[in-house]
């Protein structure tokens, strides 16, 4: 029971589930993701951690970049199940249809001026 606790909790924060949905569409490093929420970097970090520890969420370093992706969900089939539900959940969701529609304009260059 702990597992699904951990990904249930994992995803009962908006932020968590507007991240998942972004992660979706593109690997994004923590200033990307913090432009699109407009939330604070140590938030975006701690949501960031929830996600991974729940088996939802990885990274993989890429030179100064550190780059988040979803999981396959390999490591729980809680995380599995949920994954490939809100592939198909919240796309109508006004909020998550609006930052979906400016994320290819979030670009890490132009944020981070690297």
């Amino acid at each position: 029971m702990n597992a699904f606790v951990k990904v249930m909790r994992a995803l009962s924060d908006p932020n968590r589930i507007k991240i998942i949905k972004m992660l979706q569409h593109k690997a994004m490093c923590v200033c990307e993701i913090q432009a699109a929420l407009e939330i604070a970097q140590p938030t975006v970090s701690k949501h960031l951690k929830i996600l991974e520890h729940a088996g939802l969420i990885t990274f993989k370093k890429d030179g100064l970049w550190v780059n988040y992706y979803l999981t396959d969900g390999s490591s729980s089939p809680y995380a599995a199940t949920l994954l490939g539900n809100l592939r198909h959940w919240l796309d109508d969701d006004s909020e998550i249809a609006e930052i979906l529609k400016r994320l290819p304009e979030i670009r890490r260059e132009d944020i981070c001026k690297r």
